[in-house]
Order: structure tokens, then C-alpha cells, then sequence
């Protein structure tokens, strides 16, 4: 018995199909073009396992409909890319293959890994973000998504502003929501350099952490999750995952109780594959619930 995984991101398709373990037993990567092109290729891939691939789990860039009710379950939405605008992603799967076929978000599928087989293995509720070129969350509770009428946009947080930040904040719909003032783009534009570039001992990443951390702030109220994984590009400055552990501290000033400060603000385990190993687990569940 083998699922299908598709990490279906705004510059790559990565495809792969594994086992009940969630093994990788194959993936390919695939430049995102247009619909036609790039399912073309995904579909080679998966014609080669014929009747043994059972089911597919999707983890799409957005925003998508989640909706099971909806006209457009199953479709990308009003994306920036617009030749994906309104594509029924789930309806061309379904046709293809006539086997049932799990839909989230790409960072949704993160998280549902992550708390499958990674850091938040055997752990009740599990927050994932990503911070790169925009930002993104998901929260898992007992292995389940947490979603309602449409998936949570948590990149779009409101934050309070840092003292010393005058940028307005790029986001087109708010200006100065979270993903306004720290995703890559936004460093660029405040700095003239992209984020790789900046020393790791300039004074920004503090300001960068200082919005990160209203993040972590923010879903730790909510959700009190076990564990908060950040990913992304951002994360991997140097000294950044420090710089964000001591101002969330500080953020929440002791309010409620959180594991120690290194166990609860980590890294992701799986790295490249989380999104693949959540989407093996949606496509598990849908054969097996």
C-alpha cells in the first residue's frame, strides 16, 4: 500500500510516495509553472505506481478553499500567481486518479509532520510557523488540523510595532501585520539587502525577533501548544532562534506556564520533508479512518 505526497509551493512540486511509516520511498521536484505543464509532470510520476498508490495528501501555497462545502473545495484561490487563480487542484487529481485525496496548506502539511515523526512526535497540540519569503502557521491538536470556513492566515497577525521601526510594512492588504513588517521581502526593503546578507550581529534582527516573538506570544495564548517549531529561511541567521527565546521571555513575563524555554521554541526535526511526511499521513487517514 503507497500514498502520494504533493508539496505544491509557488516555485517547486515536490512529489513522492511512501509507506504506512510515512518512508520516502521516491521524490521529485518539479518547477512550478503553469497548471498545465506542472500537473503534466506530477502526473507522470504517479502514473508509475498504478493501482498500488491508494491515496494522495496535498499541501498547496494559497490561499486555497478548505471548505467541504464549498463550490470551490478543493482549489487555489485569488494567489498571487496568476495563472493558478481559481485552478480546482483536488477535482484534477480526483479525475486523474479516482482515489480520495487529502487537501491543506503547505504549512499545514509542515506542522502535521513535524507532529507526526518530528518535533512534536507524541506531543498533544503543536504550532509550525514559517518565516521566508512570507509567513505562515498552522496548529495541530491531537494530530488534527485546526481549521474552520477557510484555513488560518497567521502570517497576518496584527503586532505592535518595535520603538525603534519606522517601516511601513509591505503587506498589501494591511501594511503592518506580521508578515508586513518581518518576511523576507519586508527586510529587503527596510535594509537594501536581503536577509542572508545582513551581518547576524546587526542591531535589525533584534526588531526581526521582536515581531517573532509577538507571534509565538500570540499562539501560546490561544492554543497553549507543547511545542512552537520555526522554520524558514529567517530561522537560520545565526542567533536568531536566541534572540526570539528572550524576547518572547520577556513578551510574556512569566503570564502562564510554558515547558523550559529550549524545549517549547525549537527548530524543525524534519526539515525538507515535513510538508511530505504530513501530506503521507492525510493520505493514511482517508484509507484507514
Amino acid at each position: 500500500m503507497l500514498f502520494g505526497a504533493i508539496e505544491a509551493g509557488g516555485t517547486k512540486f515536490v512529489c513522492a510516495i511512501g509507506d504506512q511509516e510515512f518512508n520516502v520511498i521516491e521524490k521529485i521536484s518539479i518547477p512550478t509553472t503553469t497548471p498545465s505543464e506542472t500537473v503534466r509532470d506530477v502526473f507522470t510520476f504517479f502514473d508509475r505506481f498504478g493501482e498500488e498508490l491508494k491515496s494522495i495528501g496535498i499541501g498547496s501555497f494559497g490561499p486555497i478553499d478548505v471548505d467541504q462545502q464549498s463550490k470551490t473545495y478543493g482549489y487555489i484561490t485569488n494567489t498571487p500567481k496568476l495563472a493558478w487563480q481559481y485552478f480546482d487542484f483536488v477535482g484534477s487529481v480526483k479525475k486523474r486518479y479516482n482515489i480520495p485525496v487529502a487537501w491543506t496548506t503547505d504549512v499545514n502539511a509542515s506542522a502535521l509532520g513535524e507532529a507526526q515523526l518530528g518535533v512534536g512526535k507524541n506531543k498533544k497540540t503543536v504550532a509550525y510557523f514559517t518565516i521566508g519569503t512570507g509567513i505562515g502557521g498552522g496548529v495541530i491538536q491531537d494530530k488534527v488540523i485546526i481549521e474552520g470556513i477557510t484555513h488560518p492566515e497567521m502570517g497576518h497577525l496584527l503586532v505592535r510595532r518595535h520603538p525603534d521601526d519606522k517601516y511601513e510594512g509591505n503587506c498589501p492588504f494591511h501594511k503592518d501585520c506580521l508578515e508586513g513588517m518581518a518576511c523576507g521581502p519586508a527586510i529587503e526593503q527596510r535594509l537594501g539587502l536581503k536577509g542572508q546578507e545582513v551581518a547576524s550581529n546587526d542591531p535589525f534582527w533584534e526588531i526581526e525577533a521582536y515581531y517573532i516573538a509577538q507571534m509565538i506570544y500570540n499562539v501560546t495564548i490561544n492554543f497553549a501548544p507543547s511545542v512552537v517549531a520555526l522554520g524558514g529561511g529567517v530561522m537560520k541567521k545565526d542567533g536568531m532562534l536566541k534572540k526570539v527565546r528572550n524576547t518572547f521571555s520577556k513578551l510574556l513575563n512569566d503570564y502562564r506556564p510554558i515547558p523550559d524555554i529550549e524545549e517549547y521554541i525549537v527548530l524543525p526535526k524534519l526539515n525538507d520533508n515535513a510538508a511530505i511526511i504530513g501530506c503521507f499521513s492525510l493520505a493514511e487517514e482517508l484509507i484507514t479512518k
